[in-house]
């Protein structure tokens, strides 16, 4: 029997044909329906789990759903031209995001497409939105501060490099004020920033974005904005979008500090996507995967230890609460996946406390070791004098002879609630706050009426500045207050007094 060459190649080739053709269907589906920014497609049998896929009319899909019978997938664009029949094909690749240096001082939405009307974003590299954090072995615990320039979080509530520190309140209490502030000091620290607005308003972010462009800030910034007009889909993906671009930079050994304003919108889009595909509802609506939605974000902030890099990411999450209420169901979960949280009171933003931080709620778990050695030394005692102040003015309402202790105590916490006043846009680098609270501290201005504590201080700043800057630039050289350093200030502050008087 002879074997015949050209039969078994045409063999071979219609076989091959065949798979081809199979392959082709498996990447090739159709549009079942289609509505409210959901599509339900069929056929797209290998398609995985938050890969992206190619509508007509160049919109774009992320796969959310893999049923036996079809996929559901979130359109990330306008679903008004995508019809019933519509051909879908898979793209082979997940939703990634541009990264790099090319980012810094744009304002992008989640897919990197820009928003400031400066032309195309440059960028060699993308990475995916979604990635599994750094194992505990490549960390390294938090030892380094990261400042804010407000006296309050510096002195009391601490933040460091690789932390994660949620700010959370009412609405109008001030929290994208201290991530603004947070960002306006980084200036010069070689820190980039992302801030990742979610749901927020465009007059909103374009007002910051002008803010940042002024003082000199938007240099070392990006900005990664999915407004309230934009669809669910593409205000659940914005904070993956903006972790996967600080992560490109901490895996090169610089530190990123990222806010997230708000989670409390990220968490409701994500319900209303869940919903939509029909995902099981669990507690007030929200999908039961609601708290590793965060916790899998959140995880991704860390130090990396000097063998990887040294570098970090500090994430400042931003939550809002309805009437204080921080035992509803998204504060308690993001409470308990971050490193602390800086609680911010209506009532105390009403009576002009700004920042309006409540120092009984607010705490650091990294706590003193995100900070120097002076501003321990000054502010050891701060919190305790403010919880006694704050005792004290509740139960001199109801007396009138107040004894000569008690007054004592009300005068240092009125002095110690006026330093901590600050206005915004204004941070304080940290040698002015370790010699105001050091004035404080050995109550030099306890005389005061509280009125004048604000005038008093820059005024004792710029003295001292003037007179005595090797006070200043010894705080910074030594981080710690030795006898001689604090016989210098202790003189400076009663010279200060002497010429005044």
């Amino acid at each position: 029997m002879k074997i015949d060459s050209s039969e078994i190649a045409a063999i071979l080739k219609s076989q091959i044909k065949g798979f081809e053709e199979r392959l082709e269907e498996a990447d090739v589906g159709t549009v079942l329906t289609v509505a409210d920014g959901i599509a339900l497609c069929y056929g797209l049998e290998d398609a995985m789990l938050g890969e992206l896929l190619m509508f007509p009319h160049d919109v774009m899909g992320m796969v959310m759903n893999l049923d036996r019978e079809d996929v559901g997938a979130v359109l990330l664009g306008n679903d008004a031209e995508i019809e019933e029949g519509d051909t879908v094909k898979r793209t082979h690749k997940v939703v990634e995001v541009p990264v790099g240096d090319g980012l810094l001082g744009r304002v992008i939405n989640p897919l990197g497409t820009p928003l400031d009307g400066k032309g195309k974003v440059p960028y060699t590299k993308t990475r995916p939105i979604e990635r599994i954090a750094p194992g505990v072995m490549t960390r390294k615990s938090v030892d380094t501060p990261l400042e804010t320039g407000i006296k309050a979080i510096d002195a009391m509530i601490p933040i460091g490099r690789g932390q994660r520190e949620l700010i959370i309140g009412d609405r109008q209490t001030g929290k994208t004020a201290i991530a603004m502030d947070t960002i306006i000091n980084q200036k010069g620290k070689n820190v980039k920033c992302v801030y990742v607005a979610i749901g927020q308003k465009n007059s909103s972010v374009a007002v910051l974005v002008e803010r940042l462009r002024e003082l000199g800030c938007l240099d070392y910034c990006t900005i990664v904005s999915s407004s309230a007009s934009e669809s669910a889909p593409l205000q659940y993906i914005a904070p993956f979008a903006g972790m996967a671009i600080a992560e490109e930079w901490m895996e090169q050994g610089q530190d990123v500090l990222i806010v997230f304003d708000d989670l409390s919108k990220h968490a409701v889009a994500y319900r209303t996507l869940s919903l939509l595909l029909k995902r099981s509802p669990g507690r007030e609506a929200y999908p039961g995967d609601i708290f590793y939605l965060h916790s899998r974000l959140l995880e991704r902030a860390c130090r990396l230890s000097p063998e990887y890099g040294g570098g970090s990411i500090t994430a400042l999450p931003i939550v809002e609460t309805q009437a204080g209420d921080i035992s509803a169901y998204i504060p308690t979960n993001v409470i308990s996946i971050t490193d602390g949280q800086i609680f911010l009171l209506t009532d105390y933003f009403a009576e002009g406390q700004r920042p309006a931080i409540d120092s009984g709620f607010s705490v650091s778990r990294v706590g003193s070791s995100a900070q120097i050695k002076a501003m321990k030394q000054v502010a050891n005692s701060l919190k305790i004098e403010l919880a006694n102040y704050r005792e004290m003015l509740s139960f001199s309402q109801f007396g009138s002879d107040l004894d000569a202790s008690t007054k004592k105590i009300l005068a240092h916490g009125a002095v110690l609630m006026e330093t901590l006043k600050q206005k915004q846009y204004q941070p304080y680098p940290v040698e002015k706050q370790v010699f105001e609270l050091f004035a404080v501290k050995h109550r030099y201005l306890d005389h005061l009426d509280r009125k004048l504590v604000g005038k008093t201080l820059a005024d004792l700043d710029a003295y001292v500045a003037s007179t005595h800057p090797d006070i200043f630039s010894d705080i910074v050289s030594k981080k710690a207050l030795d006898q001689e350093l604090e016989k210098k200030m202790h003189s400076a502050i009663k010279e200060y007094f002497a010429e005044r008087n």
